[in-house]
C-alpha cells in the first residue's frame, strides 16, 4: 500500500528507508489529526450565555408589587376639644382613627352623672371637632353642623316633624337630641304616673333634664 504513493525508485536503497519514514509519518500525522476533529467537534465550541441577573429581577418584581412607596398623612394625630361632664375639659391630641370614647378616656374620663346614652362613643373623630359630654349640644352648633334649611321649609312643616310627648313611643323619644335610652324612660315614666303633659315646661320636672338640655328640647317636641 505505502508502495503505491512513493516515487518510483524510492524504495530502493536508501532511498526506501526514507520513503518509508515519511509514509509512515503521513500516517501517523493524519491519524493524529483525525483523532483531534473527533475529540474536539466539527464546529466550534458555542458560546454560553450570561447569567441573569436575579437580583435585578427580583428587586423589580417587588417594586411591581407593592408599588412606589408614598407617604401616608392619614397617620398624623388630630386635635379634638371635650366639653361637658369630664374630669379635665379641654384640648388633647389623639391618633389618627381614635374614637369619641378615646377621646373621653384621654380628658380622665366622663363624670358619674353624665348621661352618656346620647354619646356615640364609637364614632370616629376628625381633626378639630368638639365633643360633648354629658351636655346639650348648642343649637348654633347644630346648624352649622346640619347646614342650611333645605328649600321650602316654613314654620308649619318644622312644627310637623317635633315629637308629640303625649304620644311618642321609646324609639321617638330617643331620636331627640340629647335624649338616650335613660332619659327616654324617665319621660315615659312620668307620663305613667303624672298623665299627659299639659305644658312643655313640665320637662323640667323629669330626672336628669336640667336647664340647659330643657332648652335644646323645648323646640324639638309639642302636645298633641
Amino acid at each position: 500500500m505505502i508502495e503505491r504513493w512513493l516515487p518510483e525508485g524510492a524504495l530502493s536503497g536508501p532511498g526506501r528507508r526514507r520513503g518509508v519514514f515519511l509514509a509512515t509519518g503521513l500516517v501517523v500525522a493524519a491519524v493524529i489529526v483525525t483523532a483531534v476533529v473527533m475529540l474536539t467537534g466539527s464546529g466550534p465550541a458555542s458560546e454560553r450565555p450570561p447569567p441573569l441577573p436575579v437580583a435585578q429581577q427580583q428587586a423589580a418584581a417587588v417594586t411591581a408589587t407593592t408599588g412606589p412607596s408614598t407617604t401616608d398623612t392619614s397617620d398624623e394625630p388630630m386635635v379634638v376639644s371635650v366639653v361637658g361632664k369630664v374630669a379635665e375639659p379641654g384640648l388633647i391630641t389623639v391618633p389618627a382613627g381614635a374614637r369619641v370614647a378615646d377621646a373621653i378616656r384621654a380628658v380622665g374620663g366622663a363624670d358619674k352623672d353624665a348621661d352618656l346614652l346620647s354619646v356615640n362613643l364609637a364614632r370616629r373623630l376628625s381633626d378639630g371637632e368638639q365633643v360633648y359630654v354629658g351636655v346639650p349640644v348648642p343649637p348654633e352648633v347644630m346648624a352649622a353642623e346640619s347646614g342650611p334649611a333645605p328649600p321650602g321649609t316654613g314654620a308649619g312643616q318644622q312644627d310637623t316633624a317635633k315629637i308629640d310627648l303625649n304620644t311618642a313611643g321609646q324609639e321617638q323619644l330617643e331620636s331627640l337630641n340629647g335624649v338616650g335610652e335613660v332619659t327616654a324612660q324617665r319621660i315615659l315614666d312620668w307620663r305613667a304616673r303624672n298623665g299627659r303633659f299639659t305644658a312643655v315646661e313640665q320637662l323640667r320636672e323629669v330626672d336628669g333634664i336640667g336647664e340647659k338640655r330643657f332648652a335644646e328640647l323645648r323646640e324639638q317636641v309639642t302636645l298633641g
